[in-house]
This record gives structure tokens, C-alpha cells and sequence, in this order.
């Protein structure tokens, strides 16, 4: 299969064991997950100190906890004993004790105490530590990465920390009004590839396609590892609730921002945050993590209206959607098309599916 367009070649599409193949699975799940940023969790669940909650990336169980200093850190969830997890679900704690042997940390992850460690010679607590990860505060959204040499999000994702706090002024007094877990059964690429272009609206989504924006003004483009989707929202009258213009700059604009490879941070005419963080479970099951969000999580008849709307229309085309497409990959008689990529971009192009699908290639290939 050609990897490159040319005048006379259009590039095809990846090829379907890149959908299907549990052995591909497995390098994404080793490498990619593991050396990349992955949604953990959002600040308002550890808002004071000793507030901690488990989240996994790549197979590995963590810990996110705010330490007495008021920083935020993230730790592989395994003591430096003998390997007893070190905390479940979410809560609250004074110190960190494995319940296991009663090995205290610190909650920087320092060693604090032992049962008789002190008799043991040579023995130096101040050597020993819960094992650290990556994390960082986007917004006040905490993402997480397994490599310690990680490249900072600003340089994955360049612009992207200013757009959103132009799209959404309010966002560091945002807290999660509901977060639905979504299961689809597709791989995780099909599910990203879908809701990374438009090209399929205007035939399978009605509602947004006329309520929400303007498909003729609907364009996606790379910026770093992230996707940017740019639109202008629907006429006032055909807008199926309602947003004050006047209110900034933003608020008549739709914008999604697309991080490579599981999150996206997509805003609603009206300066409406909505996440979507995707779960990889195996080659054929993804679960989408939806979150809307509200100042301090105040309830909102708006957002509520929204999310059941986008929950009724969107989300359920797209798991119609892409099951069919993870079906027709197994069939014999698929074989790889062209991409539809014009060189003026816009709604019809799938320009963004082709810099997903040579990012999904650099993954598994290198």
C-alpha cells in the first residue's frame, strides 16, 4: 500500500488489521499509551490535601493525591515493600499506608515508617519512594504520562492552552455537572477517526448538522498532535437553544481541539465545554468517556438539555456508525480506498483522517 499521495496515486486508507489484529493492540497498548499524555482526571477531585483518586493508563494502576504542599502528583499505585496496591477508588488520607505491611509514605511518596525497618542494617528510608509519573494541569484537567522524558503538552499541542481559555474564559471555575461512560464496539481508531471529520454529517447528522453549526463552514486542520475543528454555529433561529452573542468574543463559534491519541476538548456555541476521553479495552471495544461541565458543577437546565440532545442524536449515530465500519473490516471483501483529501480542505475533505492514520502508522511501524 502507498503511504504518500501523489498527482496520479491518492493514499489509502490503513489497512484493516490495523482495526482488527490483537497483535497490534498490544504494541499500541505497550508504546503508545504508555509514552503519550492520557486524560487521569480533573483537580475538583483532589480540591484539598490528601484527596486522591485511581485512574489506569496503558495496563499500569495509578494514583493521582494533593500533597501538603498543594501540589498535585501522580504515582504507580504499588508499594516499594512487596508490591501490595497502596490505595482503591477515591478518598481522602492523612498518610499513605499500605495495607499490607503497614509501610507509611509520606503523601509526597516519601518513606515515613516501617515495622521494624529500623533492625534492619543499613536501611535508608530516605532512599525509598512511590515510583512517580507525569502529570500535568491543562486547564485543570490532569493528564498523565508513563514516559519520564515526556515532551510537555504545549509542545504536543501547540496554542491549544490559550485557545480554549479564549473559547471558554470561565474554564478554571469548571467542575464536571455528569460524566457518561459510553461503550462502543469498534477499535478505538475507528471511533477517533469518526468523530475526527465531518465529511459523514450532513448524511448522518441531522440535528447538528442544522441545529448546532454551519457544515459549509466546518474545516479541521493539525496543529502539533492535535486536530483543530473550527465552525461557525447555526442561525439563531434554527439553534436548538439558546446562546447570548454579546456575551465574548467566542460565543458563537463551535470549536473542538482533538489531542492525539484519546481526548478532546469540544465547545458548544454558547462557551458549552464538553470532553471525550476514550478507553481502549481490546481490538474491538472502545468506551467513551463524555463530560460536560458547569461553573463550580452548579446544575444547569441548558447543559443538561444539551447533553441529552447530543446523547439522543449525535452518540447514538455514531455507535450505529462505527460497529458497521468494525464489522465491514473483518469482511473479506474490504479492501483499502482512497481518502478523499482536497487540497482546499473544508467539510468534504478528509485531510484529518490522514494525518491521524500516518500518526496511527508512526505508532505501530515507527
Amino acid at each position: 500500500m502507498n503511504e504518500h499521495a501523489t498527482a496520479q496515486t491518492p493514499v489509502r486508507t490503513l489497512d484493516a488489521r490495523y482495526y482488527t489484529d490483537p497483535e497490534i493492540f498490544r504494541i499500541e497498548h505497550n508504546g503508545l499509551f504508555a509514552r503519550t499524555w492520557q486524560f487521569a482526571g480533573h483537580v475538583s477531585q483532589v480540591e484539598n490535601t490528601g484527596d486522591y483518586f485511581t485512574f489506569s493508563i496503558g495496563g499500569e494502576n495509578l494514583f493521582c493525591i494533593r500533597g501538603k504542599d498543594g501540589e498535585i502528583r501522580a504515582f504507580y499505585n504499588v508499594c516499594q515493600h512487596r508490591a501490595h496496591e497502596m490505595v482503591h477508588g477515591d478518598g481522602n488520607a492523612k498518610l499513605l499506608v499500605c495495607p499490607y505491611h503497614a509501610w507509611t509514605y509520606e503523601l509526597d511518596g516519601g518513606l515515613r515508617s516501617g515495622p521494624n525497618v529500623k533492625s534492619v542494617p543499613g536501611f535508608d528510608r530516605s532512599e525509598i519512594c512511590l515510583t512517580p509519573v507525569r502529570i500535568e494541569n491543562f486547564h485543570g484537567f490532569l493528564f498523565a504520562n508513563l514516559n519520564p522524558d515526556a515532551v510537555p503538552m504545549d509542545e504536543w499541542f501547540p496554542g491549544v492552552r490559550e485557545e480554549l481559555a479564549s473559547f471558554v474564559p470561565h474554564i478554571g471555575q469548571l467542575k464536571p455537572l455528569e460524566w457518561v461512560e459510553i461503550p462502543e464496539d469498534c477499535n478505538w481508531k475507528v471511533s477517533v477517526e469518526n468523530y475526527s471529520e465531518c465529511y459523514h454529517c450532513a448524511i448522518n447528522h441531522p440535528t447538528f448538522a442544522t441545529g448546532v453549526i454551519k457544515p459549509e463552514t466546518y474545516n479541521i486542520l493539525p496543529q502539533g498532535y492535535c486536530l483543530r475543528h473550527t465552525t461557525e454555529c447555526a442561525n439563531l433561529d434554527r439553534m436548538t437553544y439558546e446562546i447570548d452573542l454579546q456575551s465574548n468574543e467566542h460565543a458563537g463559534d463551535y470549536s473542538s481541539w482533538f489531542l492525539w491519541p484519546m481526548f478532546s476538548f469540544q465547545v458548544y456555541p454558547g462557551n458549552v465545554l464538553n470532553t471525550y476521553h476514550w478507553r481502549a479495552l481490546d481490538a474491538d471495544h472502545v468506551i467513551v468517556w463524555r463530560g460536560w461541565y458547569t461553573i463550580d458543577g452548579v446544575d444547569s437546565e441548558t447543559v443538561r438539555r444539551l447533553a441529552v440532545q447530543d446523547r439522543a442524536t449525535t452518540v447514538a449515530e455514531d455507535i450505529v456508525l462505527v460497529e458497521s465500519v468494525q464489522r465491514g473490516l473483518k469482511s473479506r471483501g474490504y479492501r483499502p480506498g482512497p481518502l478523499v483529501v482536497d487540497p482546499a480542505c473544508g467539510v468534504n475533505s478528509e485531510h484529518s483522517v490522514l494525518a491521524l492514520q500516518q500518526w496511527m502508522r508512526e505508532a505501530v511501524d515507527g
